[in-house]
């Protein structure tokens, strides 16, 4: 029964990586920026929501109707004042910049909270649902619904609409795509606009199941560039399947053996994977024409 609950935890729990992780390998498919500014945007939304709920009163969810827009806008502002001037070693520059970034943001919100960890509380986020000797925590359900609800409409907005297409195009080849019309760095712009929405409706999950603070940035970082890896660069579903498998593995070896290998074990399947499958599960074998 301990190993069913960890499955269960893991998946639950991998719903929430995913999302986080989404907008990381969205990021890396359209402009080739490993965004390592990721994690702290993450805590950065949970700082957003903890704002909201705790001093205003807003339930954790509808302060999304908040945080998302302020976190979109604040992505396409980087990507326009920080990445488009960017001419030479795009990628290593881009690179330096979003880290730079994350220095900025780290240092601002250390400032502003100290290191003291916080979390965003509601009425449901210390509650279950029992069935039978399982446990089913309702931050969690309502974690990976969310989760599931956000995936599926980024996957109707990159395959059933005109931005998604060029999005596409984009992605797989953005010399082409330029000569055709398509305006690049609008793309790449709202791209990171939306990897960073994400980031923060990701950190109100975050925020609402972990205690946090701005530190808390790297060990998340680590563990989103683990997923993202596995699934493969640029495969936003391969980062929710790589997100579930590295949970259900990680929980189910935490309970059955010991919570510190449970850590290494996530570590370990990345190596093994990578040994056979450079790539990742669902990564492109062949490098993007440019």
């Amino acid at each position: 029964m301990l190993v069913l609950q960890g499955i269960i935890d893991g998946i639950l729990a991998g719903g929430l990586y995913a999302l986080m992780g989404a907008g990381l390998t969205l990021v890396f498919g359209v402009m080739e920026v490993i965004n390592f500014a990721q994690g702290i945007i993450v805590v950065l939304g949970a700082y957003l929501t903890y704002v909201f709920s705790t001093h205003i009163g807003v339930d954790p969810f509808v302060t999304l109707l908040i945080t998302i827009p302020i976190m979109f806008v604040f992505g396409y502002g980087v990507y326009e004042l920080l990445l488009r001037p960017i001419k030479r070693d795009r990628v290593i520059m881009s690179l330096l910049v979003m880290y730079a970034v994350a220095v900025i943001v780290e240092g601002v919100l250390d400032l502003a909270f100290g290191g003291t960890l916080v979390q965003v509380h509601a009425s449901y986020v210390n509650k279950s649902i029992h069935v039978g000797s399982l446990d089913f925590p309702l931050i969690y359900l309502y974690a990976f619904g969310l989760s599931a609800l956000l995936l599926a409409l980024l996957y109707l907005l990159l395959y059933r609409t005109k931005f998604g297409r060029s999005l596409r195009a984009t992605t797989q080849n953005p010399t082409a795509a330029q000569l055709v019309g398509i305006d690049v760095h609008r793309v790449s712009a709202t791209t990171l606009g939306i990897g960073v929405g994400l980031g923060a409706a990701g950190g109100m999950l975050f925020g609402a199941t972990t205690a946090f603070n701005a530190s808390s940035s790297y060990d998340l970082i680590s563990r989103l560039l683990v997923i993202v890896i596995l699934g493969g660069f640029g495969s936003v579903w391969g980062a929710m399947i790589a997100a579930i498998i590295m949970l259900v593995v990680e929980d189910v070896v935490a309970v059955v053996w010991s919570p510190v290998w449970g850590q290494t074990v996530f570590y370990l399947v990345l190596a093994l994977v990578l040994m056979f499958r450079p790539e990742g599960l669902f990564g492109r074998r062949v490098a993007r024409a440019q």
